[in-house]
């Protein structure tokens, strides 16, 4: 079955089995025409102008406002773009113009049907949003020509919401995290309301499922509020949604629920009306609760509006065609007549349709007064006058960066030579940093926070959650909420209006919000290259709980694939960090914390390790990106046997105690110790900023000799950053080999070949190609660590525990 079978347009849900009483917990409205005369012409003259425009963008490259009969030469030869949600967000904005210029309210539009920008980009040249960003998007005849020709052409805005779109920080690429965006884009901007229209194709998905929750974490006192609007149309690309097939009952039981005041907008025959009452009522409930707490009587367990928006699938639009249901179907969906280039039909439909909003009432010609194209000044009277009142020229939008004080690291630095856990340290730096940065630094969480030893940042500060007493209107900065997604969206949203926040996570489970991740690099790399985007700061991630030391909660917790992930970015927008040791990890944290636009990865362990380097060495290190360690090193590294690579904390300590193994047992081998802590600076030259140069390459690694590089992460990861290097087949990378369990910490290190054993029986293989002294032995010398593996084993094996003394620091007395 090539699609839904649709029986009739806009089939009603299959009433419920709930009690008609449910009925009773909806929102009732007393007056429901706030509209004068005057506005409601306005807002439905500027819907049929937006909807003219939408429609004229997904088929036109000439004749923009039909002022002949339409050729098949004036439509483009690929039709591209989503009609479908394009009338209910249109209604939406629309009304939000109207809602803005009545009372001043400040306010984003963050749309979660991502491919209805034809929606968008028709509404924002209509408010006059787009020239004051792209000078080519005038307000006239030849900007609308423009805009009308080149969507979704070379040259012309894409098909979907993204960074060149004025007054956005969302992509919609990949549905299901608009609300938790929004809801992160109100924290600590308390005059701040987001809408957001999430479809119903949309809600199915995980992300937006928890996302209804976010609210809890919204304390109105310092906060502003999100007023989500379901857009029920029922249709997704080619089968009916969930919510559409949901009776009002069982949507107002669901949302209620959730703990919200639901309110059913979808008297269609009179639905600006219905829509103009149900947003002045979302909007005095919003301003009821936060004026509550911000005289500092908060009500427990505010219920927020919310609206349930029923209209059509492509609404406006075709009928029926080829006796196909069209409108109020999923046919509706992307492009309804997709024959219009070739079929006469299918073009006259197309005809009748955009002249059924009647272009000539909507825009000025050229024996008017004033600019020919332009929108009638009626159309216009919704539209707010202040420029930043307008929905596409908010300053949170992409002039709000604040960037803020990061504290000294160094003072908080611990002593060389002892035993830290970085996580611990790095605590207490975050601590700081909330302290000194009240209203633009958040934390967000999994509820990870204090398995993964950052609770210093709670002596300072308490957790956001509304919902339990003891947090309630406390003014907490982290947020911990089990779902990723959640975190993931707060945090862009967060982020992209111009504040800091870090996302520390379990290593293994980051990769819940890969594809999160990479649509916000995408929508960062788009914002770069308009111009006109400023800074924000960046995305920050602590992935700790490493597979290194998740030796107790076994194989599922093993898993370092969301490194792979950062360095498949853009090489402009990726960083990735494996420091190794607490003082290293200072000074890259707050390095990250001061940073703009990037993706950062920082790696680590939670467990006490040694601390290798002072903090005037970490922080050499660190700006370095990677350094031979002399004290490691026989005689400070120079003309060397074999170079030992360790990147990661635990493989680093692996590499050291073999170096203090070698050193002992096998004193002829020539060894050069070098630790990466900055993973980018292995790449060819020129493929990423940080990278080194040859020369600089050789220099650290020599130019012929034998490489043994024990990594934190999937060797295939350090293959592809070396390939191009000169003399790669003398490099050999052990790492993250799939192999785990619940066992001991060094058994881990065992059975994926990272162990001190492995790294030394290789380093004399492979020394002895170069050091004919060794040749002899060599051979026997790697059985050794082989057999010393065995030993280490069994012993773990029958005593279920590490040798004592495995992770005591190693010494080079």
């Amino acid at each position: 079955m090539p699609g839904q079978i649709i029986t009739r347009p806009n089939p009603p849900p299959t009433p419920s089995r709930l009690p008609d009483s449910m009925n009773e917990y909806a929102v009732k409205l007393k007056s429901k025409n706030p509209l004068t005369p005057s506005e409601l012409r306005a807002i439905q003259k500027f819907r049929r102008a937006a909807n003219y425009i939408a429609a004229a963008m997904i088929f036109l490259k000439d004749n923009i406002l039909l002022e002949h009969q339409l050729t098949f030469d004036d439509i483009k030869p690929r039709l591209l773009g989503h009609w479908g949600t394009c009338p209910g967000l249109v209604l939406v904005y629309a009304h939000l113009n109207r809602i803005i210029k009545e009372t001043g309210v400040d306010s984003l539009l963050v749309v979660g049907p991502g491919h209805g920008a034809p929606a968008i980009l028709a509404s924002l040249w209509l408010e006059d949003s787009l020239s004051p960003f792209w000078d080519h998007y005038t307000r006239d005849r030849t900007g609308l020509t423009r805009l009308i020709t080149k969507f979704s052409a070379p040259g012309g805005f894409p098909s979907h919401i993204n960074a060149q779109t004025p007054g956005s920080i969302h992509e919609g690429g990949e549905l299901g995290y608009a609300l938790s965006v929004a809801f992160g884009a109100v924290m600590d901007n308390p005059h701040l309301v987001v809408t957001c229209v999430v479809g119903d194709g949309e809600a199915e998905t995980g992300p937006t499922a928890t996302a209804w929750h976010a609210y809890k974490y919204i304390d109105p006192a310092e906060s502003g509020a999100v007023l989500p609007i379901v857009h029920v149309n029922g249709f997704k690309i080619s089968e009916r949604t969930i919510y559409g097939c949901m009776d009002d009952k069982e949507l107002i039981a669901l949302f209620s629920g959730y703990g919200y005041q639901v309110r059913i907008v979808s008297d269609l025959e009179n639905i600006d009306q219905d829509l103009a009452a149900s947003m002045e009522w979302a909007l005095e409930e919003i301003y009821h609760i936060q004026r509550e707490a911000r005289s500092m009587k908060p009500i427990e367990k505010p219920r927020w509006p919310i609206l349930i928006l029923r209209t059509p699938k492509g609404w406006t639009g075709p009928k029926k065609m080829h006796n196909e249901f069209i409108e109020g179907s999923f046919r509706s969906h992307q492009v309804p007549l997709p024959q219009a280039k070739t079929s006469q039909e299918e073009l006259q439909a197309l005809q009748d349709w955009l002249q059924s909003y009647n272009p000539h009432e909507l825009f000025t010609t050229k024996d008017d007064i004033g600019v020919e194209g332009a929108p009638t000044e009626e159309l216009l009277s919704i539209v707010p006058d202040k420029r930043d009142k307008k929905l596409g020229c908010r300053k949170e939008a992409h002039a709000a960066f604040q960037p803020i004080e990061v504290p000294e690291w160094t003072c908080l630095g611990v002593q060389k030579g002892s035993q830290a856990s970085c996580m611990e340290v790095v605590g207490t730096l975050l601590r700081d940093t909330i302290k000194d940065n009240q209203n633009t630094f958040r934390i967000f969480s999994p509820d990870e926070l204090v398995s993964n030893k950052l609770g210093a940042v709670l002596e300072v500060t308490g957790r956001n959650f509304q919902w339990d007493e003891t947090s309630r209107a406390q003014g907490g900065r982290v947020i911990e909420i089990l779902s990723e997604h959640t975190c993931q969206g707060m945090l862009q949203g967060y982020t992209l209006t111009g504040r800091t926040a870090f996302f520390p996570s379990y290593e293994a489970f980051l990769g819940i919000v890969h594809t999160m991740m990479v649509q916000y690099s995408k929508f960062t790399k788009m914002a770069r290259e308009t111009g006109w985007r400023h800074n924000i700061g960046c995305l920050n991630y602590l992935e700790t709980s490493t597979w290194a030391r998740q030796e107790h909660n076994g194989f599922s917790h093993q898993n370092p694939s969301f490194i792979g992930a950062v360095l498949d970015l853009k090489p402009t927008s990726a960083r990735v960090y494996l420091p190794p040791d607490a003082n290293c990890f200072l000074s890259t944290v707050s390095h990250c914390l001061g940073a703009k636009k990037y993706v950062n990865l920082i790696v680590g362990s939670k467990q006490p390790t040694p601390v290798w380097l002072s903090p005037e060495e970490a922080h050499k290190h660190c700006i370095a990106g990677s350094s031979i360690w002399k004290f490691a090193s026989v005689d400070d590294g120079k003309d060397p046997d074999v170079v030992l690579v360790g990147i990661g904390v635990e493989v680093t300590f692996e590499v050291i105690a073999a170096a203090a193994l070698l050193r002992k047992m096998v004193p002829a081998l020539r060894v050069r110790v070098v630790n990466v802590t900055d993973l980018m600076v292995l790449g060819p030259h020129g493929i990423h900023p940080h990278a080194l140069s040859d020369d600089g390459f050789n220099t650290l690694f020599t130019e012929d000799k034998n490489i043994i590089i024990n990594y934190h992460g999937y060797p295939i990861e350090v293959k592809g950053l070396i390939f191009g290097r000169p003399a790669v087949d003398r490099i050999i990378i052990e790492g993250y080999r799939e192999e785990g369990t619940t066992t001991s910490p060094f058994d881990m290190m065992l059975c994926n070949h990272t162990s001190r054993y492995h790294v030394a029986a290789a380093a004399i293989t492979a020394g002895a190609r170069s050091n004919t002294k060794l040749s002899a032995d060599s051979e026997t010398n790697a059985n050794a660590f082989m057999d010393m593996i065995k030993e280490d084993t069994k012993y773990i094996y029958a005593h279920g525990m590490d040798p004592e003394g495995t992770f005591d620091t190693p010494r080079f007395d």
